[in-house]
């Protein structure tokens, strides 16, 4: 069932979240390839097969939204409860919905949900990651980080604190 999300001027005819279906695997295991081919190249670590096996293998589907944009796949998120906090895993958006303002309205959507749950959500981030800075905007911070990854953390509250210091 698709449930409406609030738009903020992202685009006219708005977007929605719908649950995930296993029919759904494949088309996000290619969205993932692309979206995440150049931060693999730079870090040496792409490879044509695994970028989409690990995806078949770590999907959640009762866990992830479809983002669907004019009645299209835009993209998908997964929010999976795990060791006392929420993970945001799976975050991709399709190349051409990229840098419009649909990725904050998600995460905002995201992260109300979770904080009227009062959970804290984690996340990792490939080194080097424009999609990071997006996160720290919605206020995560490092919790830590290696070669490749960078690990953060968000509290409950933590946008609407971030908004109050703006």
């Amino acid at each position: 069932m698709a449930v409406p999300a609030r738009t903020t001027s992202v685009h006219d005819a708005g977007w929605v979240l719908r649950s995930a279906v296993a029919a759904d695997i494949e088309v996000i295991a290619e969205l993932r390839a692309t979206v995440m081919r150049a931060d693999l190249e730079r870090l040496g670590r792409y490879d044509e097969h695994r970028v989409r096996q690990r995806l078949r293998d770590s999907l959640s589907p009762q866990h992830t939204s479809i983002i669907m944009l004019d009645r299209e796949l835009a993209g998908c998120v997964t929010v999976r409860p795990a060791e006392g906090r929420q993970w945001l895993e799976h975050f991709y958006l399709a190349p051409h919905c990229q840098g419009r303002g649909l990725g904050s309205a998600v995460l905002r959507t995201v992260l109300e949900r979770t904080d009227a749950q009062g959970m804290t959500v984690g996340l990792n981030v490939l080194q080097g990651s424009g999609a990071r800075r997006l996160y720290e905007r919605h206020g995560f911070v490092v919790e830590a980080q290696d070669p490749i990854d960078v690990f953060m953390m968000r509290p409950p509250g933590a946008m609407a604190s971030t908004r109050a210091k703006a």
